[in-house]
């Protein structure tokens, strides 16, 4: 009985004590809660004390916009929908403008991609500016009408669905536009680094070309060394002259050069295909500089019984600047700046005529040929040979050419428009205009077969020194002795059989070797010259064969190696 009680009496306070701790937690649980309570409202108020004039009125403002956004979300669900409409029609109006800028900068101005992007931005702008969709914009306060709205979704819609399917079918032009530009300024500097190219090569050619080989200085050295050292052998000084070199009755030629070589060939080539080469004589005048060199060269071998007279220009004393119009021009300060002015730049200038500006198309051995008949006074006839011509044939047969009164005898060279007297001369000027037909048919200097009697009745000397000196300037022709000539004898020219003179040996590598094999000359002119590296392989031993290798003079300057 006793356990009894005290087993009812440890129960009942156990009881009693766990009344007790739920009572006292639940009374600490309702004092902290009141206890955060009146903490944070007193901080919030406090918080709100401090910062109330720093921040009222941005407070006030944004929590006044959410405010007002949340109850026109809550008064107005068509809204978003309103600003998602509007912002796809200003993202597309945007994307058709730079499409159209796009399209000016590749230059498609004239293109319909442009004029069709600048319609469809404008489009949008239309249909966002119309007043009933204007006005869903504008009233907050009012309710959105969904059926105006409707209505705008459904425009909005289909202009999105054009300009997308525009800007795809653009895009495919755009990106062949961006090809073909890059490729057009492609072209263009291709085209650029082209010309300067051009340019370059023909003024490198050009130097190729009048450039003196150092073997063909080193013999004109040479035979100038052998004149110094023996005189007596070589100089004609007191000597009478040879009858044959006035004898009318004769072959004689006129050669005008100051290339030792060359001369040398002409001489040879019409001495061992003459039937009587001792009927020949051959009129050699060089300059100055070159006369011992010359002098030697045609007395170291006898040329098959040909005559050959040699002479420099300052013998022939008529020969001055009051007389002549070339030496007289040639002392003015503006035609030495052209010709001698030190400049790439200016040398390239105009590459179809740069060739003129070399010093020798003023020379006055390559004019000397305007006075044939004052220098041979006794002579009836005379045919005139470069020094760049191959005889291959006897050439008497062109004193046996009934010149019907005319001065000139040559092979014309024009073909359809091409070497017409428009190619040579300027006919924009009056005075080409009225006294010459620009079709008119070129002929080739080269050879030339004059009749001087001819020459001196039509006064064809005094003729070319009014032309000359007209051309002061150079606004009637470009410089050389061709346009001139081509005005001298112009109505006294008779043409020759084409077979008498092949021409283009030195430029024209499809030249044919038919038309070279039945020639009586032929004529390596062009740049391409025989006696220089740059010579065509195909023509040159039709000169080379002619070359005295056998002198030791020739062989001691490695000539043609």
């Amino acid at each position: 009985m006793v356990k009894a009680l005290t087993a009812r009496s440890g129960t009942g306070g156990n009881r009693g004590f766990r009344f007790s701790f739920t009572v006292l937690a639940s009374a600490i649980s309702i004092a902290l809660c009141l206890f955060f309570t009146f903490s944070l409202r007193f901080t919030t108020r406090s918080y709100s004390t401090d910062h109330n004039n720093i921040g009222s009125d941005w407070g006030a403002h944004g929590f006044e916009s959410m405010r007002r956004s949340m109850l026109a979300l809550n008064k107005d669900p068509l809204k978003p929908r309103l600003d998602q409409i509007r912002k796809q029609t200003e993202d597309h109006r945007a994307l058709a403008l730079v499409y159209a800028s796009y399209a000016r900068k590749h230059k498609l101005e004239s293109s319909k991609l442009v004029r069709t992007f600048v319609e469809l931005s404008r489009d949008f702008s239309d249909l966002m500016s119309k007043p009933q969709y204007s006005a869903l914009f504008t009233a907050d306060a009012n309710p959105i009408d969904e059926s105006v709205l409707r209505q705008l979704e459904k425009e909005a819609k289909e202009r999105i669905k054009i300009s997308r399917q525009v800007i795809g079918e653009a895009k495919e032009s755009f990106d062949n536009q961006l090809k073909i530009q890059k490729l057009k300024d492609t072209i263009f500097a291709v085209n650029e680094q082209l010309t300067k190219a051009k340019k370059q090569g023909a003024f490198s050619s050009l130097i190729a070309a009048k450039s003196i080989p150092k073997s063909l200085h080193c013999l004109a050295m040479r035979l100038m060394e052998e004149r110094i050292a023996h005189p007596e052998k070589y100089s004609d000084e007191g000597k009478p002259t040879p009858p044959e070199f006035e004898d009318p009755n004769l072959y004689h030629y006129a050669i005008f050069s100051d290339n030792v070589i060359a001369a040398s060939v002409v001489v040879n080539s019409a001495t061992k295909n003459a039937k009587e080469p001792w009927k020949h004589v051959f009129h050699v005048v060089t300059d100055k500089m070159n006369l011992g060199a010359m002098q030697v060269m045609f007395k170291l071998k006898n040329y098959n019984g040909a005559h050959i007279e040699v002479k420099a220009v300052e013998d022939y004393k008529f020969l001055n600047s009051s007389y002549v119009p070339v030496l007289r021009q040639l002392e003015s300060a503006n035609l030495q700046r052209f010709y001698f002015e030190n400049k790439l730049e200016n040398a390239t200038k105009d590459t179809t005529n740069m060739k003129f500006r070399n010093p020798k198309y003023l020379s006055i051995l390559n004019h000397l040929r305007f006075y044939l008949p004052e220098m041979y006074p006794k002579l009836h006839r005379i045919l005139f040979l470069d020094d760049d011509i191959v005889v291959q044939t006897d050439l008497t047969g062109l004193w046996k050419i009934d010149m019907d009164g005319k001065v000139n005898g040559a092979v014309e060279t024009c073909f359809g428009s091409f070497h017409r007297y428009a190619q040579y001369m300027n006919f924009s000027h009056p005075l080409i205009k009225a006294k010459f037909n620009p079709k008119a048919c070129a002929w080739a200097y080269g050879m030339n077969f004059f009749d001087l009697d001819a020459w001196r009745r039509e006064k064809c000397t005094e003729e070319y020194h009014y032309w000359q000196n007209l051309n002061e300037n150079r606004t009637l022709w470009k410089l050389g002795t061709l346009p001139p000539g081509l005005i001298t004898y112009y109505s006294t020219t008779k043409p020759l059989d084409k077979s008498w003179h092949v021409l283009g040996l030195g430029y024209n590598p499809s030249t044919s070797m038919d038309e070279i094999a039945n020639a009586a000359v032929v004529h390596f002119n062009g740049n391409m010259k025989p006696w220089l590296d740059i010579a065509m392989t195909q023509f040159k031993p039709l000169w080379t064969k002619y070359v005295d290798y056998e002198l030791e003079f020739v062989q001691a300057c490695n000539f043609g190696l």
